[in-house]
């Protein structure tokens, strides 16, 4: 069997696969990933992110919430690559988020690995664990489901 590898997908490529923009698009460039299987996503943390005047003032963490969507749309990505062109710039919600932890605070200029697998696969429904690790150290993980909508953003 052979395995199915591709090059590094830019910014400008996810931006054609998920209809996020800033300030909530949390995915800098996917840098590893396997067709229907796992992905990694590279999130550059940087001081001039809108949720730092308020979260925590004098002392900015990024929301353990935004890295949890940093996952999802990791993970829709990796369903658009997978797919293919018939799921390029839907809309995938979320259903559930389980399990998730948060192990350390990530800060500006962290760069945060997140790597999501697939876990499961039924119709449009999609289940992954996501970890993200900041210089090899787990900061967060989830399991969570998400849904790929007919819709497409406008």
């Amino acid at each position: 069997m052979t395995e199915e590898k591709k090059e590094i997908i830019d910014i400008q490529q996810i931006m054609k696969m998920i209809p996020h923009r800033y300030p909530i698009l949390l995915v800098d460039r996917i840098i590893d990933f396997e067709v229907g299987e796992y992905a990694v996503g590279l999130k550059n943390v940087t001081i001039n992110e809108p949720h730092f005047m308020g979260h925590f003032p004098g002392i900015p963490v990024m929301p353990g919430v935004l890295i949890v969507e940093a996952m999802a749309q990791t993970s829709a990505i990796l369903v658009v690559e997978t797919l293919g062109e018939e799921a390029m710039g839907k809309v995938v919600y979320f259903m559930t988020i389980d399990n998730a932890r948060f192990r350390r605070p990530v800060v500006p200029g962290d760069s945060v690995n997140i790597r999501v697998e697939k876990v499961q696969q039924r119709r449009s429904v999609w289940k992954f664990k996501g970890t993200a690790t900041v210089d090899g150290q787990v900061c967060a993980e989830a399991t969570f489901s998400a849904m790929l909508t007919d819709q497409e953003a406008g």
